[in-house]
């Protein structure tokens, strides 16, 4: 099985910062199915993609991204090696899919955790209704996506599910996956790879839901997926997967 899309996670950062337009471009260059990307609010509600709370080491800045305003963002300079440009900014949720949709899958991962975000990204989200079967709406917050959903009916929506903690066993993240993507009347739920198992992806695709996976980043986790016939990934080494991918249908 070779027909699984791949999801380059907040793009392809090769010389240049994650979750920007250049870092999305090299991903359709290298031929990524899809992009993540992350999508947060300024202090005055404009979405933007970035991943952090906190404006970190990426950029020449500090302090939280929610206590700035969008103008006041535009002052902070993202920092990256190789080709990156000086001056390089925070992009807007608008800018990048104005930029992108259309042209390869589109993966929003809504981080929140503002009541109002739903409201505010589906706003975007509307201008771009046609292309609807291209993108899907991501989230850790059950509340977060049945917003959306509320707002862009017929949009993909799909439930992101944390790490487990230690005690964990199989069952209880089959549980909790099947429980959590009820309360978002999610498409898909995404595991960690450490998560699967045949009983796993089986019990969830029992229940309505399919599995989609994150951190697919070396063979072994490829190999699991080609095995548990798992359709979409996200990874952090495209090229690797890639490979895979052209390896089976050769």
């Amino acid at each position: 099985m070779g027909n699984f899309e791949i999801v380059a996670h907040r793009g392809v950062p090769e010389g240049v910062p994650e979750n920007t337009i250049a870092a999305f471009q090299r991903a359709l260059e290298l031929g990524a199915d899809a992009i993540e990307m992350d999508v947060r609010l300024t202090k005055d509600g404009v979405p933007v993609v970035f991943h952090k709370f906190y404006l970190d080491e990426t950029t020449n800045a500090s302090g939280p991204l929610f206590a700035r305003t969008y103008a006041e963002l535009q002052e902070v300079e993202l920092l990256g090696g190789g080709d990156s440009p000086k001056g390089r900014r925070i992009p807007t949720f608008r800018e990048v899919l104005d930029s992108l949709a259309g042209r390869l899958g589109l993966e929003i991962e809504l981080k929140g955790p503002e009541p109002e975000a739903p409201e505010i990204v589906a706003g975007e989200l509307q201008r771009f209704r046609h292309l609807w079967d291209t993108m899907e709406v991501s989230s850790y917050e059950p509340a977060l996506l049945l917003g959306i959903g509320q707002r862009c009916p017929g949009l993909a929506i799909d439930l992101l599910q944390r790490r487990s903690e230690e005690w964990m066993k199989l069952d209880v993240v089959a549980y909790l996956a099947i429980q959590s993507g009820r309360l978002a009347d999610a498409r898909a739920v995404h595991l960690h790879a450490t998560q699967l198992s045949p009983e796993v992806v089986a019990t969830v695709r029992a229940a309505g839901m399919e599995v989609h996976s994150w951190d697919v980043n070396d063979a072994d986790s490829l190999r699991l997926m080609q095995e548990l016939d798992i359709s979409k990934f996200d990874t952090d080494n495209l090229r690797l997967a890639l490979e895979f991918r052209d390896g089976l249908e050769s």
